[in-house]
């Protein structure tokens, strides 16, 4: 397996610390709204939710632009909604990586038309220079170069998700 950490554990949950702290006293009252983006961002909400100390609804949204490649389709298709209303509500949509922009961008005008308070970003990663829409983050873990990442919930072909650092999958690694 040819994999190089990028980030290692200990910086991933000291940055979720940090964020959590700013989620705190950006909202400090209302009804606030997790809203995790299935399913790599699930291992990232787990770990935010605890470091957040107000209380959080947390919700699950199944939205893919994916195949089964390291490219966006381009295509935005929503594989599981979220079961509760989000109007009047604080939204914080819940990512692990944003790069294209697509899938965050189409997101947040989807949510947007069910009403709610505000409507904000949170992702782990970010690839500013791979933007194709335009999408404002509230709330970054880390920027990270224009390399395929894995780890910490992010996948390649259903694999990796479970590893506790962030690493970078070394092309040799990756087949066809």
């Amino acid at each position: 397996m040819a994999l190089r950490i990028l980030i290692p554990e200990a910086r991933i949950q000291a940055r979720i610390l940090e964020l959590g702290a700013q989620i705190d006293k950006d909202y400090p009252d209302g009804t606030l709204f997790l809203i995790c983006i299935l399913k790599g961002a699930c291992y990232f909400l787990a770990d935010l939710s605890r470091a957040i100390k107000r209380d959080a609804f947390i919700d699950f949204m199944g939205i893919s632009s994916y195949g089964r490649g390291k490219t966006s389709s381009g295509e935005v298709k929503i594989t599981k909604d979220l079961e509760v209303s989000l109007e009047g509500a604080n939204v914080l949509i819940i990512e692990d990586i944003i790069d294209s922009g697509v899938t965050l961008n189409y997101l947040t005008k989807l949510l947007g038309t069910r009403k709610p308070k505000s409507i904000r970003i949170a992702t782990l990663m970010d690839k500013p220079e791979r933007r194709l829409r335009p999408v404002d983050v509230a709330y970054v873990g880390f920027q990270i170069p224009d390399e395929f990442v894995v780890g910490y919930g992010l996948d390649f072909d259903e694999k990796y998700r479970n590893l506790r650092d962030i690493c970078i999958l070394e092309p040799d690694a990756v087949e066809g």
